[in-house]
């Protein structure tokens, strides 16, 4: 699913999104390699209070998330001219509007899977602080992607190596072909 706005070949601005235990971070660094651009995961410019929160089992609340997403919006606008992609849930339609307030151009990378792959997931990993207790909740929140909204979706239930070979074409494909970017220039 895409809008008619191309993705900036040059400098891509790309939110890989989802459920905890979706691959955000392992699949967003390998993404950002693929574009040369930098990478930064989302869950660093949390505030400690929310990670506190989180690792004593308690979901966020919305008033939680706003500075986080205004914080993640304001990276990305200032790494237009570089380009750069940072793992964030955003997982409903209004922490994107927060994002793309900031950074339009913002392109969503919706990394999908069941319950059954991504609780797995989760429970394999070790020192998170996302405890695999929250994944309903995260997955009772989530809003998929809307038709008028700039994103790929790709399915998580593969080697993180076809994941992200996916993204990448996917994401390829919203950014103008080489003769279209010639003709724009």
């Amino acid at each position: 699913m895409a809008s008619n706005a191309p993705v900036d070949a040059q400098h891509p601005l790309v939110v890989v999104m989802g459920v905890s235990g979706s691959g955000k971070s392992t699949v967003g660094a390998q993404v950002a390699d693929e574009f040369g651009v930098p990478f930064v995961d989302g869950d660093s410019l949390h505030p400690e209070v929310n990670v506190q929160k989180m690792a004593a089992g308690h979901p966020l609340d919305d008033a939680d998330r706003w500075p986080w997403l205004k914080a993640i919006g304001a990276a990305m606008a200032d790494a237009r001219d570089t380009g750069l992609v940072v793992a964030c849930s955003a997982l409903k339609r209004s922490y994107r509007d927060a994002i793309r307030e900031k950074a339009p151009a913002a392109l969503f990378l919706l990394l999908d899977g069941t319950r059954e792959v991504l609780n797995a997931r989760m429970q394999a990993r070790v020192g998170h602080f996302m405890p695999a207790s929250l994944l309903d909740s995260q997955l009772a929140t989530l809003e998929r992607l809307g038709s008028d909204e700039l994103g790929v979706v790709v399915d998580v239930d593969a080697s993180v190596p076809d994941v992200v070979a996916t993204a990448v074409s996917d994401i390829r494909d919203l950014m103008p072909d080489p003769e279209e970017r010639r003709r724009q220039h």
